[in-house]
């Protein structure tokens, strides 16, 4: 047998990420790297690579979304063969509904105008949006043929986001990812599970929430990313998945199972500055499309991914 010649070998598939520092970036970005890509990935300006596990790993590229010529230069530099666009204002409470609009839809139309400006067409570009888009539908599994109903600000703008990517269907071979919601260590406190996973891993005995009768799809951040990976590597143009478990839990379903992690129960306390009159009631969603796209994949269960963030959070506080 006789070796090959590595300097036959095809060169290593590039990937450019947008929003590389969020929770969800440097998770895409890590996975990503592991399957021998080679990153590089959107930052603000001045920043460098926040996770020091991709120190190195992952190239950071200064490009706003509203900066067209920065995002040129970003694209021009990557050269990718797939865009994985998860830059976005994300937190549903944000106070600034201008900025939300702005970014998510302006944004999203600039780098996807800047894409298909480009020789060289990506193999795949995975649109992040959000399964906020089908607000409160009735009851059951909510699959792609769901007509959506957005019921704030955010789950509108990434429905126009949505809208807005369609133009380039023709042009750039795109899917649009709805992510139901998704936990894992490093996502920020200003959500719902990282906050009472704080409050557990501190020790506290009592708790401040808004609407406790709601019911969620959760998946653990590290398969949402693997289904992206998955999602661009079959890379099915045209195409619209929601992203999710299947599987709804209930704020009392999670807090019981912190209660079996941490040893004790909490004291939920109703705090009406955190009650939003336009509350997604019931959001879980079906996975059946996606399965069929990028086939069967094993999924961490919901307490599985508790106790890592449980864990995690109480050794960064010291209580470990």
């Amino acid at each position: 047998m006789t070796r090959s010649d590595p300097s036959s070998a095809a060169p290593a598939p590039r990937a450019l990420i947008t929003g590389v520092n969020g929770f969800t970036g440097r998770y895409m970005a890590a996975h990503l790297a592991a399957d021998g890509y080679r990153v590089w990935g959107t930052v603000r300006a001045g920043e460098s690579i926040a996770a020091n596990e991709l120190q190195g790993v992952v190239t950071p590229l200064a490009a706003d979304l509203l900066d067209r010529e920065a995002l040129a230069h970003a694209v021009e530099t990557a050269r990718p063969d797939v865009v994985v666009h998860l830059a976005a204002i994300a937190n549903v409470a944000d106070g600034d509904v201008a900025r939300t609009y702005v970014v998510n839809v302006v944004g999203t139309r600039n780098l996807l105008e800047t894409v298909a400006q480009q020789q060289h067409v990506p193999r795949a570009v995975l649109i992040a949006s959000s399964a906020n888009v089908y607000g409160n539908v009735t009851p059951g599994m909510i699959d792609e043929t769901v007509a959506p109903q957005p019921a704030n600000d955010y789950a509108v703008s990434k429905l126009a986001m949505e809208y807005v990517a369609k133009r380039w269907n023709a042009q750039l071979p795109l899917v649009i990812a709805r992510p139901f919601n998704y936990t894992g260590v490093g996502q920020s406190t200003d959500f719902l599970l990282p906050k009472i996973v704080e409050h557990y891993a501190r020790g506290d005995r009592t708790i401040s929430l808004g609407n406790i009768d709601v019911s969620r799809d959760f998946s653990d951040v590290r398969d949402v990313v693997d289904a992206y990976a998955r999602l661009i590597a079959v890379a099915p143009r045209g195409k619209t998945v929601n992203v999710c478990s299947g599987t709804g839990w209930t704020l009392g379903e999670i807090l019981a199972s912190l209660a079996r992690i941490a040893g004790y129960s909490i004291e939920v306390k109703i705090d009406p500055r955190f009650v939003r009159a336009n509350e997604v009631r019931h959001l879980v969603g079906s996975n059946a499309k996606l399965r069929t796209l990028i086939g069967e994949s094993e999924r961490r269960s919901i307490e599985e991914t508790l106790r890592w963030m449980y864990e995690d959070a109480r050794k960064r506080l010291g209580k470990a």
